[in-house]
């Protein structure tokens, strides 16, 4: 899933302004086990495109200072990819 998600550049793109994001949801202030500094949130977001359907689904750590927990990139938890949804099971 990570690798279709970074070799399709979606936040990268996302960022260039090709694609939106969206928060779908953010809890504040992370888990202590997410090993992240105080106050970072824990957030969904959604990456869609011009006609705003969703692309890709992913979780994220957005620290105090905004940048990103963890790898410094989301970390996909759905796909939809050549008409096929691609998604992590619990």
């Amino acid at each position: 899933m990570r690798r279709l998600f970074n070799e399709g550049s979606y936040y990268r793109r996302a960022l260039g302004g090709e694609f939106r994001i969206i928060t779908l949801e953010s809890r504040h202030p992370c888990l202590p086990q997410a090993n992240q500094p105080f106050c970072t949130s824990s957030q969904m977001i959604s990456i869609g495109d011009s006609n705003d359907d969703e692309i890709a689904r992913a979780h994220q750590y957005l620290r105090p200072d905004r940048t990103l927990g963890g790898s410094g990139v989301p970390d996909p938890k759905r796909l939809y990819l050549n008409g096929m949804i691609y998604k992590l099971m619990p």
